[in-house]
């Protein structure tokens, strides 16, 4: 019988925890390093399984928080280690069927975070390829998680 690595046998959300709290650098480059954008952020869309959605230049599904009040990020410390934020330096660039319009900005105590209608957003740990939407419906950290719509409002289905 072959054996399954102990992560396959944790709940996601217990799974995500564990790691936040124990600063565990995540997959796909998704590490603390990155929380200090050293660049313009630039979001896009891509087709998945729940519609088109925006993603970051490498193809990362970008997600909203429905804790998130005001335009102001409600995710820090373990959160923001399972749920990077989307960091930039400047004004973040609209390509693909992005509204450069919906896009914007909020201030972190680390930088500053991009926005799309009013939404901070982030990226998600265990999406470790370009398209996956792993963190669909999540309600990790007290809220759902969603993805973001070119529309700018949130993707409940998929």
């Amino acid at each position: 019988m072959r054996r399954r690595p102990l992560l396959f046998l944790v709940p996601a959300a217990a799974l995500v925890l564990v790691l936040a709290l124990a600063g565990i650098a995540t997959a796909a480059g998704h590490s603390s390093a990155r929380k200090a954008a050293s660049r313009q952020a630039v979001v896009t869309t891509r087709k998945t399984k729940p519609g088109m959605i925006l993603v970051d230049a490498q193809g990362r599904t970008l997600y909203l928080f429905e804790k998130d009040k005001g335009g102001k990020s409600a995710c820090s410390g373990a959160c923001a280690k399972a749920w990077p934020p989307l960091m930039t330096t400047g004004k973040a660039k609209a390509a693909g069927g992005v509204n450069a319009k919906l896009l914007g900005t909020t201030k972190r105590s680390n930088g500053t975070q991009v926005t799309y209608n009013g939404h901070p957003l982030y990226t998600f740990f265990q999406d470790t390829k370009a398209g996956q939407t792993n963190g669909q419906g999540s309600t990790a950290f007290g809220a759902a998680w969603y993805v973001m719509g070119t529309n700018g409002d949130k993707i409940t289905k998929g």
